[in-house]
């Protein structure tokens, strides 16, 4: 039924022997009846719109081909009703009166009256003729439900034979598609990858698959799905309008299946006209991505002679194939490196955006007043160089607030355009003299060109994330733009880097002593933090993650002096006097973690 349509009630008598049946058949017979008013309703509206606005010969074409297949359907449903009310009938006698129509033919008759009854009010207003016609459509519907009530009694009773209920319809379901479809609320975003042969179309979409968790459709298959579900003999055949439709139908169900799904691609895109048409239903959520690379270079790649690319060329460019550059959100030139088209791709896929960073002074972070001048310096410094340096922050326990002076490093975040770069190393070199030994200076520099195009360690990821959370930056230049990174993102990457961690720590255990004892112990905390990120747990500080982790199912508890003994043992020089229970905590989850791998 359409939006607003007036519901289908049937006449009393027929209502009461409905509700006599099974529920079964009666279910059935109310699903049928409710989808066959709904099939009404939209045929009513295909017929306004063909009678309507100016349309083109093939939209009118489309309308037409729709009208037959909801006839189609329209007859098929009242069969499928006939066949539960044909069971009401009473044998009776053969010699009783033969009705004109079957029971089914009465309740469809009905429910385009009450259609044509709503449609006339609605009219009313400002059509004086359909004003004067309400009165008598009423009237002719009481008179037809009158009759179809003692029809219904005749026939129960045996007074009155129906005819053989099947129609024998010769509508054609070769091409009709829903009208009116729009993006389904979960299909987020969609990247349409298009080109000439050999142009990389396939490997993109395989890269965008792996690296952004895309599902991947090629549209030949979505189309054909598409025709099964509809009945449809040649889905290529129809306007470019109802291929768009056809494959937007298509999406939206996958996407309202899999809801988790943020990203889809499909390829290969050679028909310029249905492209266009899906842009026009899809808007923004659409992205086409058109990849482009001289002859020479695609013949190169596909290991043919020239002769068989050229041919493939001319197919799809009889399609249009050639003319999608000048609709697509993207052209991409490959003919270039890998590494510089997996760039452009990440930034496609997953384009930056803008956070709301918390900027704090570096007095207000805990550290020593020295620390906190030298900090200052080097941020009045970095800020002084304009746009070439876009953010500058201290990650880990600056941001956590539990910095120890003797203890901690200073874990310095820049990202800065690489021709700024240099300029951020005086500033450094400026920055560790006036540490000192107070405090040892982790930098890592990186352009917001590497960030957007998600060359990201797992470290970086985690400090851009913590970011994202609100740890406070000490300069960000106006509008930042930094990739969002996922809770999932991160247990990803905790699976990736956690092996490394493991490796040495095990290379630090066997040296264990009173010199390695800071190392062992923050690899015993990093390795604890990244199990928990796999567990979907978020602790912060060393002391609270320990705790969180001796909850692991199978894992003895780990008694490790907290973070402020150990602290104050290796700053007075009595690092032994807390190796052990460290080391004993270490071989406890190394032990623990060579068992989960081994079962």
């Amino acid at each position: 039924m359409t939006q607003n349509s007036p519901p289908l009630v049937l006449p009393p008598s027929l209502s009461r022997t409905v509700a006599a049946l099974q529920d079964k058949d009666r279910n059935r017979l109310d699903d049928t009846i409710t989808r066959l008013h709904t099939v009404n309703g939209r045929l009513w509206d295909t017929e306004d719109r063909v009678r309507g606005a100016l349309l083109s010969a093939a939209h009118v074409a489309d309308c037409k081909r729709e009208i037959d297949q909801l006839n189609a359907e329209r007859n098929l449903l009242a069969e499928r009703a006939d066949e539960v009310l044909g069971s009401l009938a009473d044998a009776g006698r053969a010699d009783v009166p033969l009705h004109t129509e079957t029971l089914a033919s009465v309740v469809d008759r009905l429910s385009v009256l009450t259609l044509r009854i709503w449609h006339s009010e609605r009219a009313a207003a400002r059509d004086e003729l359909a004003r004067r016609r309400v009165p008598a459509l009423h009237g002719q519907r009481e008179e037809l439900c009158a009759a179809l009530d003692a029809l219904v009694s005749d026939v129960v009773a045996g007074r009155r034979r129906l005819p053989v209920p099947a129609r024998f319809k010769l509508y054609g379901r070769d091409d009709a598609a829903p009208a009116e479809i729009k993006p389904s609320r979960r299909l987020r975003r969609v990247l349409a990858f298009g080109g000439l042969s050999e142009c990389g179309k396939s490997t993109s979409a395989e890269f965008v698959q792996h690296t952004c968790g895309a599902q991947r459709f090629k549209i030949g298959f979505l189309l054909r799905q598409a025709a099964h579900r509809e009945g449809l003999a040649d889905p290529y055949a129809l306007s470019p309008r109802r291929q768009a439709e056809l494959l937007l139908g298509e999406l939206n169900r996958f996407a309202d299946a899999h809801v988790d799904t943020e990203l889809f691609t499909i390829e290969s895109v050679h028909d310029d006209a249905s492209i266009a048409e899906l842009k026009r239903l899809m808007g923004d959520a659409l992205q086409i991505v058109y990849l482009d690379a001289s002859f020479a270079v695609r013949v190169a790649r596909s290991g043919t002679q020239a002769q068989a690319v050229a041919a493939k060329d001319e197919i799809k460019m009889s399609r249009g194939a050639h003319q999608v550059a000048t609709l697509a959100d993207h052209v991409i030139d490959n003919t270039g490196s890998i590494a510089a088209l997996r760039a452009r791709l990440r930034r496609i896929a997953a384009p930056p955006a803008s956070t709301a960073l918390r900027a704090a002074t570096p007095y207000g972070l805990g550290l020593p007043a020295a620390l906190a001048s030298a900090t200052a310096d080097f941020t009045d410094a970095v800020r002084a160089y304009g746009p070439g340096v876009r953010l500058a922050a201290l990650a880990g326990s600056p941001g956590e607030g539990n910095w120890i002076a003797g203890w901690s490093d200073l874990d310095l975040l820049v990202i800065a355009e690489h021709e700024a770069i240099g300029r951020v190393h005086e500033a450094l070199e400026q920055y560790r003299t006036a540490l000192g030994s107070a405090a040892s200076l982790g930098p890592t520099l990186v352009t917001p060109g590497e960030l957007t195009a998600r060359r990201l360690t797992p470290r970086l990821a985690f400090v851009l994330h913590q970011l994202q959370q609100g740890s406070p930056v000490l300069h960000a230049a106006p509008g930042l733009g930094l990739p969002k990174i996922s809770r999932g993102e991160l247990a990803f990457a905790a699976v990736r880097e956690l092996p490394q961690v493991i490796l040495t720590m095990r290379r630090l255990r066997a040296d264990a002593g009173p010199t390695t004892l800071r190392q062992l112990y923050k690899h015993l905390v990093l390795a604890c933090r990244l199990l928990l990120r796999e567990h979907n747990q978020w602790e912060s500080g060393p002391d609270r993650i320990l705790a969180a982790t001796s909850r692991m199912p199978g894992l003895k508890a780990l008694a490790t002096p907290s973070l402020a003994e150990i602290s104050s043992a290796w700053r007075d020089g009595e690092a032994e006097l807390v190796l052990k229970p460290v080391t004993v905590a270490v071989d406890q989850l190394l032990t623990w973690y060579a068992a989960q791998l081994a079962a």
